[in-house]
C-alpha cells in the first residue's frame, strides 16, 4: 500500500496549516489510519520542523523501534540517519536525525539534562489514551516550557480512543482534528456461557481452529504475557500442524523475531501477541482476532512497595482497539473469550497510571526539575494525596530527599538509573559493597512470582537441606535460581523440588536486564561471590522503610517502622535475627477472619549497619513515669530508629528536675499525697486567695494552678518516691 493513500492523509493539509498558525494540536484518528508513521513525515515534509527535530513518544520500546524502521523504509533512508529511535540501552540516532521515536522515560530524562529541549521543534505524544505516567508528566512539562521559554515548540497529542475535545480543553488553546478513517465491518462474537476452568490458551486454540477455514487472512491472538504466548503457540502447533506459520510477538523477543511477526508477505500466519499489537503497530492482512480479554497491567504492589504487573481484564476501549485490528484491510471477525454480560461489566477505559502506580520515581524526577510543591503541579488528573505522601516518605527513607523534601546528591545519582528508586538505591549500595551481580538478581527475584511452590513437609525439608543456610531468604532463592538455571529450567527436574520453572526462567530474563542497566551505568560487575553481609546491606539500602524488630526471641511477632506490627513468615531463615528487613509485607486474612500482616522475603540485619547507613535517623528518648508497684519514679530509656523502638530499659530514676516534675504531676492528678499537705493546707490556700481578691491593695499573691504546681515541685525536689 502506498503510504500516502492512508486515511490520515485526508488531514495532511489541515495538520500543516493548523500548526503553521498555532502550536498545539489534538488529533483523534482510528487504529490503522497511519497517524503513528505518517504525522511525523507530514510535519517534516510540510516545513513545520524548520531545522529542528520531531520527537515521537511511544509507550513501548518494541513500537518505537518498529515504527522508526517502517518510516525509514518508507523514506528510503538508513535507520539512524534521518529517522532513528532511542530506547533504554539502545540509541540508533545521530546528529542528522530529524524524526526520532523514543519511549516516554527517554524524553523526561532529556528534559532534566536540557530543560530548553534545544534542537527539538515538535513533540508528538502518540497513543495518549493509554495515559502512562511519564507521558502525563512529560506533557505537563512541555506545556510549561512552551508557555515560558519555548513558545515556538509544537505539541501534538494523538490517539484513537481518547476524548479529544476534553483533552483540547486541558491544553487550553489547542486545535482539534479528527479523522474518521476507513475501517471495514468487524463481526464481534462473545462466548455464549461463562468459560470453563480450562487454561486460556486452550480456549483460544479452540476459537482459532473453529474459524481457521472460514477466514482467509492472517490471524491475531491476544494473550497477556510471554508465558501464555508460548503455551498458546504449543497448543496451536499441536492442533494445526504446518498449515501456517505461528509466530510470537512481545517485548522480550530478539528484534529479528519481532520483525518476522510484523513483516509483510511469507504466506498465511498466526501472530500470538501481547497488547503491543493493540496500538501503534499495524500487522497487515488480519481478518480474525481472537482476544483473551486479558493484559498485564502495571499497578502499585503494596506488599512489596514497588510497581509490578498483574494479569487483569482489559477495558471496553482496549477490546474495541483489538477488534479493530481485524477490519483494517477487509471485513473481519473478532472472537472474544468472555461473555457479553461480562463485557457490559468492564470499565470503559483503564484507570490512568497516575491513579494506580507508585509515584516515587516520578516525584524524584519532578524534584530534580525544581518542582517544589507537588500538590500545585500541572497534573492532568491529580494523584491521591495519600499516594504523594507515601512516595515522599519512601524517598526520604531511601535518602533521595532531605527532611525538607529537596532532592539530595544521592537522589540525583539514583535518577541516572531507569529503575524504581528502590532498585537504584540497591545498585548504588552494591557498587560500594562489591555485590552488583547479587543485587541485580535480588531485584529480579522481587519482580516475579515466587519460584517456590507449596509442597508437602518432606519436600520442604529436602529443599531447605539443599538451599538453606544464612540469615536471608534471598540467599535461599538465589541458590534456587542457580540450581534451576544449571538445569536449563527443565520443568520435570524443577518439579521434583517444587520449583516453578517458568518463574525461575522469568527471573533469569529480568536478571539480565538489571545487569545490562548496571553495565550501562558503568558499575563494576564483580566475578567473586559477595559476603552474606554485603547482600544484607544491599537489601537494607533498598527497603530501609521496611525495617522490623522482633518483640522477643521466642516469638515471630515484629514491630515495623511507621507504627506497624506483623508476623514473620514461619519458613523464613531470618527467624534467628532480632533485627530484620522485609522486602514483602502483606496483609492476609487469618483463620478467624481477622487481617494479619505477614513479613516475608526477610533478611537479618545488625543495628550497627543501621547506625552506619542512617545515622541521622537515630534518637534516644527518656520517659519518666510513676510505677505504682514500686511506689517510685522509673525512667524508661529507648533507642529509636525513626519511629521504631529498637530497645527500651526501665531503671529507677535519679533525683532531678524530670523526676520532680513526674512526682508533682502525680500529686496534682490526685494519685499521690504529700506528707503534711492535707485539707487544712488547701483551706488556707482558699482563704489567702479570697483575701487577695477582696483586698487587692494588700498586694497578696493569688495562688493559682501554676503557683500550686511550682510549690509542689519545690517540695518534691530531690525526691524519687
Amino acid at each position: 500500500m502506498d503510504h500516502e493513500s492512508l486515511p490520515i492523509y485526508e488531514l495532511d493539509e489541515e495538520i500543516v496549516s493548523t500548526l503553521s498558525g498555532g502550536n498545539r494540536l489534538v488529533l483523534e484518528a482510528p487504529t490503522g489510519s497511519g497517524k503513528s508513521t505518517q504525522v511525523p513525515q507530514i510535519l517534516l515534509d510540510g516545513g513545520i520542523l524548520g531545522n529542528g527535530r520531531c520527537v515521537i513518544l511511544q509507550p513501548r520500546r518494541l513500537a518505537a523501534r518498529m515504527l522508526a524502521a517502517r518510516v525509514a523504509s518508507e523514506r528510503g533512508v538508513k535507520l539512524g540517519g534521518e529517522v532513528g529511535y532511542q530506547i533504554r540501552l539502545d540509541n540508533v540516532s545521530s546528529r542528522d536525525t530529524r524524526i526520532l521515536f523514543v519511549t516516554e522515560g527517554i524524553l523526561l530524562r532529556q528534559m532534566l539534562a536540557d530543560p530548553e529541549l534545544r534542537g527539538i521543534s515538535a513533540i508528538v505524544f502518540d497513543e495518549f489514551h493509554e495515559r502512562h505516567l511519564f507521558g502525563d508528566i512529560s506533557l505537563a512539562r512541555a506545556l510549561d516550557l512552551q508557555e515560558t521559554t519555548r513558545p515556538d515548540l509544537k505539541i501534538i497529542v494523538m490517539s484513537a480512543t481518547l476524548d479529544g475535545a476534553e483533552l483540547a480543553t486541558y491544553l487550553g488553546n489547542a486545535s482539534f482534528l479528527k479523522s474518521e478513517g476507513r475501517v471495514h465491518p468487524v463481526e464481534i462474537l462473545h462466548l455464549s456461557h461463562e468459560p470453563r476452568e480450562d487454561p486460556i490458551w486452550e480456549t483460544a486454540t479452540d476459537a482459532v481452529a473453529g474459524h481457521f477455514d472460514d477466514t482467509e487472512g492472517n490471524i491475531l491472538v491476544f494473550m497477556p504475557g510471554s508465558y501464555e504466548i508460548q503455551r498458546t503457540i504449543r497448543e496451536l502447533q499441536a492442533r494445526l500442524g504446518s498449515r501456517c506459520a505461528i509466530l510470537p510477538l512481545h517485548g522480550e523477543l530478539p528484534a529479528a523475531e519481532q520483525d518476522k511477526a510484523v513483516n509483510r508477505g511469507g504466506g498465511r500466519k498466526i501472530i500470538v501477541s501481547t497488547n503491543v499489537a493493540e496500538t501503534s503497530l499495524t500487522i497487515d492482512g488480519i481478518t480474525l482476532v481472537v482476544d483473551s480479554g486479558l493484559a498485564r497491567i502495571a499497578r502499585h504492589d503494596a506488599n512489596r512497595g514497588i510497581n509490578t504487573l498483574f494479569i487483569e481484564k482489559i477495558s471496553a476501549a482496549s477490546a474495541a482497539q483489538r477488534a479493530g485490528r481485524a477490519g483494517r484491510t477487509a471485513p473481519g471477525v473478532c472472537v472474544r473469550l468472555w461473555t457479553e454480560r461480562d463485557h457490559q461489566r468492564r470499565p470503559l477505559r483503564e484507570l490512568p497510571e497516575i491513579k494506580r502506580l507508585d509515584l516515587a520515581e516520578t516525584i524524584l524526577s519532578l524534584k530534580a526539575a525544581g518542582v517544589g510543591d507537588l500538590k500545585t503541579f500541572r497534573w492532568i488528573e491529580p494523584p491521591d494525596s495519600a499516594a504523594l505522601d507515601r512516595a515522599e516518605f519512601l524517598l526520604r527513607d531511601l535518602g533521595a530527599l532531605d527532611a525538607e523534601g529537596a532532592i539530595t546528591g544521592l537522589g540525583r545519582r539514583m535518577l541516572n538509573f531507569p529503575l524504581h528508586p528502590r532498585y537504584a538505591r540497591m545498585l548504588l549500595a552494591a557498587e560500594e559493597l562489591g555485590s552488583v551481580r547479587a543485587a541485580s538478581l535480588i531485584a529480579a527475584i522481587t519482580q516475579t512470582r515466587s519460584m517456590l511452590l507449596k509442597v508437602d513437609k518432606r519436600i520442604e525439608e529436602e529443599r531447605m537441606e539443599i538451599f538453606g543456610g544464612g540469615t536471608s531468604d534471598f540467599l535461599v532463592l538465589m541458590r534456587v535460581f542457580e540450581w534451576a538455571r544449571s538445569r536449563d529450567f527443565r520443568m520435570n527436574e524443577c518439579r521434583t523440588l517444587g520449583i516453578h520453572s517458568d518463574s525461575a526462567r522469568q527471573v533469569g530474563k529480568l536478571f539480565d536486564q538489571f545487569l545490562d542497566i548496571a553495565h550501562a551505568e558503568a558499575l563494576l560487575i564483580e566475578d567473586a561471590p559477595p559476603t552474606d553481609e554485603a547482600v544484607a546491606r544491599c537489601v537494607l539500602a533498598g527497603f530501609a522503610d521496611q525495617v522490623a524488630v522482633r518483640k522477643n526471641p521466642g516469638t515471630l511477632v515484629c514491630d515495623i517502622v511507621r507504627g506497624r506490627r506483623g508476623l514473620l513468615a514461619r519458613q523464613s531463615v531470618a527467624d534467628g535475627s532480632r533485627f530484620l528487613v522485609a522486602a514483602e509485607i502483606a496483609e492476609i486474612e487469618g483463620r478467624d477472619g481477622d487481617a494479619r500482616v505477614l513479613l516475608s522475603l526477610a533478611t537479618g540485619i545488625e543495628e550497627v549497619w543501621l547506625r552506619e547507613m542512617f545515622p541521622a535517623d537515630f534518637t534516644d528518648r527518656a520517659e519518666y513515669f510513676f510505677d505504682k508497684s514500686q511506689n517510685r519514679v522509673v525512667v524508661r530509656r529507648e533507642r529509636v530508629f525513626r519511629d521504631l523502638v529498637l530497645e527500651n530499659r526501665d531503671r529507677d530514676a535519679e533525683p532531678g528536675p524530670a523526676t520532680s516534675s513526674c512526682l508533682a504531676d502525680e500529686v496534682l492528678a490526685g494519685n499521690l499525697r504529700l506528707n503534711g499537705w492535707d485539707d487544712a493546707v488547701d483551706q488556707w490556700i482558699h482563704r489567702v486567695n479570697f483575701l487577695a481578691r477582696l483586698c487587692p491593695d494588700q498586694g497578696l499573691p493569688i495562688l493559682g494552678d501554676d503557683e500550686r504546681h511550682h510549690i509542689i515541685l519545690l517540695v518534691c525536689d530531690g525526691a524519687t518516691c
